[in-house]
């Protein structure tokens, strides 16, 4: 595993005791970690390139923890969230949990119910971030299309006929069975099910141009 594929933790509490201990925990099980008083320290910092997560104190001074939750979704940083905190009742765990929180645990936590949540944060980081890494593949393949390629996928994704496309587009059923060959290589798609498959996760109407 390289450094930029390592996992980070990162700790946001007020508290230098509680940011000292869960350090020392995260030490322990040899997970890298980081840590900041304040919310405002954690947003100057740079995003990892790696799987991350984030134990988050719901109590902070200036920016709380639900509110850096808001603020993070808002700018599509869609980083795992641990909530922490000394006083959590029922409504506040709640939205924290609707707004994607991985867990929301009351101090004093357990070590192992901290690290239990801690690993299940970024497994879910490491394949969000696969997703990321696949769809990202899939667009500059479809953007390595022709103009006339993503309109005959368009097509062929909606489930027209060659002779169809043909008729539809003004042109021969020979030049369309070009332009569909062309699209199954350049996409990598392997059938007509795969390529419909692609067109969904790239949320592409049919008949797109």
């Amino acid at each position: 595993m390289t450094p930029a594929d390592a996992p980070t933790v990162f700790i946001v509490d007020d508290d230098a005791g509680v940011r000292a201990s869960i350090q020392g925990l995260l030490k322990s099980a040899r997970l890298r970690c980081a840590s900041f008083g304040t919310a405002e320290e954690f947003l100057r910092n740079k995003p990892p390139e790696g799987p991350s997560c984030l134990v988050l104190d719901v109590s902070l001074p200036g920016v709380n923890g639900l509110d850096l939750q808001r603020e993070l979704a808002d700018a599509g940083v869609r980083i795992p969230i641990i909530f922490i905190t000394g006083h959590g009742d029922i409504p506040m765990t709640v939205k924290a949990m609707k707004s994607g929180a991985v867990e929301f645990l009351t101090k004093p936590f357990r070590d192992q119910d901290l690290l239990d949540a801690i690993r299940q944060a970024l497994d879910r980081d490491r394949v969000t971030r696969q997703q990321q890494s696949s769809l990202a593949g899939l667009r500059k393949r479809y953007e390595a299309l022709t103009a006339r390629e993503r309109e005959v996928m368009g097509l062929v994704v909606s489930g027209m006929l060659n002779k169809q496309i043909a008729f539809d587009l003004g042109t021969s059923e020979i030049t369309v069975k070009i332009h569909r060959g062309h699209v199954m290589r350049k996409m990598q798609a392997e059938s007509l099910a795969e390529l419909v498959r692609m067109a969904a996760k790239l949320e592409l109407p049919p008949g797109k141009k």
